[in-house]
């Protein structure tokens, strides 16, 4: 038994505070990087730097492995050093108003021309009502008021003298001018119009079809005066109003005579003014604006002319960076904003807002990934953007709605954004598996693994780590011992002797909880005693459930025990997992064996209450017994198997050699001590396999034995190759240093039966036999008995069968 007992030295690993050449962590550097992710950060650098399509990339990770803290300071690094992306305007459409164009410009330029359209608007608004009120546009327009009328005077005398000479007079009534003939000067009345001959009247009347002829001819060409005349006046107010206001446009235009687009759009604007003249005139009377409607009609002409200033850039240092913690669809792709006029929703292209990835477009965006998926629309629409190169404005609800409305179209903006999504193994892999695009569009899978190597680099940057963190969050410096009393923890937390934990977000948890500590006991640096305090009242916040489970033993609700020695009665251990907290605890395990053929029964198994896994280790149990003991005889035997009081599921293997052992001894009738527990799975061959949990199984152990007083007889039985993941309490190092607690690792189910039962477990003899007294002796004597009962029992049945018959 001396030869698997486990020293104390084996127990743990411990961090020799001596190789630390400072007094606190005050005086090292911060850390640079990230601590022991190299396998993710080359991909990073490979998909940060190839500019192919779809090489976007994929974080995954465990939360609080440095997946986002990391990405964010890589990028920052990298944007700084590159190109300020161009500023994105959009543009009134001159052509129908529904489909507003975008304009690029180089960054700070987008602003600059948002404020110089705004100074030319404020200008036009200033210097167009005075055009319509100068005295030379009262001139102008007088003057071809008065030509006009002269030739319309003209054309009227004329006719009229016309008129006079054939006897008629020109008279004015409601329906317009009317012909009537005249006598002596004076117009012919009715009844003298009847007295006239025949002849008389025939003449006159074809005089006055003449004349009447003459008389619409001058009246359409008074009309046609009157056309020109307006014609006339309305170029002259293009032209007053050009010379009035064009030089306006001048600088501006100069100023960006490289942008074809921006020239363009200055002149639809002066082209759109000459043709909304009527709306521009100076308002005549008091103004009534009613809330939630526009000014005047002067507003929404200029309000055309305006620039969008879409993505503004100008304060942008290198390229952006963007995180959108709320990817909902409009957060990411925009959104055409609507105000309530008249209890109606109206929009114009100034209501145009970017979406994240507008502001990421020439840089990076960083995504949650589950965020994204929870979020409707969201990702599919990502996709789309990722695909097609460009990001499309546009309302998704449109689809939903009994009626189509009308909506601006915004130009689509061309992408080029590096994303980067930000998720846990589970996700990317269930994407890459059931998405087909997916592995088309995110081609660099950067994996941040959870644990690194015992590296003496890695436990100088575990220092930096503290240093840093201490410094950013005006935390207490830590000295020698205490960071080594970090390191240790972080291998605990990774169970590992050899490796540390990832997980910085529950160092840093443990690095403030100790600076508090230390702040409240008056100490001007976190020591060793102190991290030792953060960790124990972190685990009293969370141990109810274990502490109540440990009443439950002690008060023998709960039946465990700890002395004496029982056939077929052996103590297993599980692990309960309490979300934050997982602690250890004995479960008795009783096995009955009995003559028949129905091989091993798991109660568990039959009561619906246990795992795929932990069915899978039980089934492994004949395979063993078939292999080790049938090869010159049928196994005649059944068993059943029960972790008596658990009424929960059970899950996993790690109970396989335990129930193994139960079955040995309860066919061979060598009792089992009951001081010692056991944990580890079992092959078909009867190797020992290791297990998770093993520190919490054997603190919980020890737990129920300190209860129940320790005798120096009881301990723990773990595979051999759990004895790098070691890191146990000092309490339970100091019992096996003491001799009142020990711990065993063992290889195979042999030299596990040994220590249970103190009897040898035997071994196999050329001859097919085993040595007498060994424990593989007494079951294979026993299941020989079994199937020698069984046969004697088989030829009875068929005497009594033959008899009856």
């Amino acid at each position: 038994m001396d030869t698997y007992r486990l020293s104390p030295e084996e127990l743990t690993w411990r961090c020799d505070p001596a190789q630390f050449e400072f007094k606190t962590t005050a005086e090292i550097p911060c850390l640079e990087g990230t601590i022991g992710q190299a396998r993710a950060l080359t991909a990073i650098e490979f998909g940060l730097g190839i500019p192919n399509s779809g090489y976007n990339i994929f974080v995954l990770g465990e939360p609080g492995t440095g997946r986002s803290s990391t990405i964010k300071k890589m990028l920052d690094t990298r944007a700084s050093g590159e190109t300020v992306p161009d500023d994105w305007c959009y543009l009134y459409d001159f052509a129908d108003g529904a489909h507003p164009t975008h304009l690029s410009l180089p960054a700070g330029k987008g602003r600059e021309l948002q404020k110089d359209v705004d100074a030319l608007i404020a200008r036009l608004s200033e210097e167009i009502p005075k055009v319509f009120e100068s005295k030379e546009y009262e001139q102008h327009k007088n003057r071809l008021a008065a030509e006009s009328q002269e030739r319309h005077k003209k054309l009227f005398q004329a006719l009229e003298e016309k008129v006079n000479e054939e006897g008629f007079i020109l008279q004015r009534t409601v329906s317009g001018l009317v012909l009537v003939p005249t006598k002596d000067g004076h117009p012919i009345s009715q009844q003298d119009y009847e007295e006239l001959s025949d002849s008389e009247r025939g003449n006159l009347e074809k005089k006055g079809a003449v004349l009447q002829e003459q008389l619409n001819e001058v009246l359409r060409r008074a009309r046609e005066l009157e056309k020109k005349l307006r014609a006339a006046t309305e170029q002259m107010e293009k032209d007053v109003l050009m010379a009035a206001i064009g030089h306006l446009f001048d600088d501006l235009e100069e100023k960006f005579h490289n942008v074809e687009k921006v020239l363009a759009h200055f002149a639809n604007c002066k082209k759109d003014l000459l043709e909304h003249i009527d709306a521009l005139r100076p308002s005549q009377g008091p103004q009534i604006t009613l809330p939630g409607m526009r000014a005047n009609d002067q507003d929404s002409v200029f309000e055309r002319y305006k620039v969008n200033l879409f993505v503004d850039n100008s304060e942008q240092k290198g390229a952006p960076v963007v995180y959108e913690a709320n990817p909902t669809y409009f957060n990411l792709f925009g959104r055409i904003e609507h105000i309530i006029q008249m209890g109606n929703a109206t929009t114009n292209f100034t209501m145009i807002k970017a979406g994240a990835i507008h502001r990421a477009n020439g840089g990076y965006l960083i995504l949650d990934c589950r965020e994204v998926l929870i979020n409707l629309f969201s990702y599919e629409a990502l996709k789309r953007c990722i695909r097609n190169k460009e990001v499309k404005i546009e309302d998704m609800m449109e689809q939903y709605r009994l009626i189509a409305t009308v909506s601006l179209k915004p130009q689509p903006i061309p992408m080029n954004c590096k994303i980067i999504l930000i998720g846990t193994p589970l996700l990317y892999y269930l994407l890459y598996q059931l998405d087909p695009d997916f592995q088309k569009l995110f081609k660099v899978k950067a994996d941040f693994d959870r644990m690194m190597k015992n590296t003496w680099e890695n436990i100088q940057q575990y220092a930096q780590f503290v240093a840093t963190h201490c410094r950013d969050e005006e935390l207490l410096p830590f000295d020698p011992t205490g960071v080594a009393r970090m390191v240790e923890y972080s291998a605990r937390l990774i169970e590992d002797q050899n490796r540390f934990s990832s997980r910085f977000i529950d160092l840093a948890d443990i690095i403030r909880e100790a600076s508090y500590y230390a702040t409240t006991q008056g100490r001007t640096c976190v020591e060793k005693g102190h991290v030792d305090l953060a960790l124990e009242a972190k685990v009293y916040r969370s141990n109810k459930m274990e502490e109540r489970l440990q009443e439950f033993i002690e008060e023998d609700t709960l039946l465990v025990d700890t002395e004496g020695a029982v056939v077929g009665q052996v103590n297993g251990l599980s692990v309960y997992l309490m979300g934050d907290y997982s602690f250890g605890k004995p479960s008795r395990l009783t096995v009955r064996t009995y003559l028949g053929k129905g091989g091993v029964v798991n109660i568990e198994r039959e009561a619906k209450l246990s795992g795929p896994i932990h069915d899978k280790g039980v089934l492994i149990l004949s395979g063993f017994f078939g292999g080790r003991f049938a090869q010159d005889k049928p196994l005649s035997f059944g068993a059943s198997l029960c972790f008596e009081q658990s009424y929960a599921g059970v899950e996993g293997d790690s109970a396989s050699s335990t129930e193994l052992y139960g079955l040995l001894s309860s066919l061979s009738g060598v009792p089992i001590r009951q001081g010692v527990a056991v944990t580890g799975s079992v092959n078909q061959r009867g190797q020992i396999q290791p297990i998770g949990g093993v520190n919490e199984k054997i603190e919980g152990f020890y737990a129920v034995c300190k209860a129940k007083g320790l005798t120096g007889e009881q301990g723990v039985v773990i595979p051999v190759q759990n004895r790098k993941n070691l890191m146990l309490k000092e309490e339970v190092i100091t019992a096996v240093r003491e001799g009142t607690f020990h711990v065993w690792a063992v290889s195979s189910v042999d030299e596990g039966i040994e220590i249970l039962t103190g009897t040898p477990a035997g071994s196999l003899r050329e001859d097919g036999t085993w040595p007498e007294g060994t424990v593989n002796f007494l079951v294979d004597r026993r299941l020989r008995e079994m199937a020698e009962n069984l046969r004697k029992f088989a030829q009875n049945k068929e005497s009594e069968k033959n008899q009856s018959g």
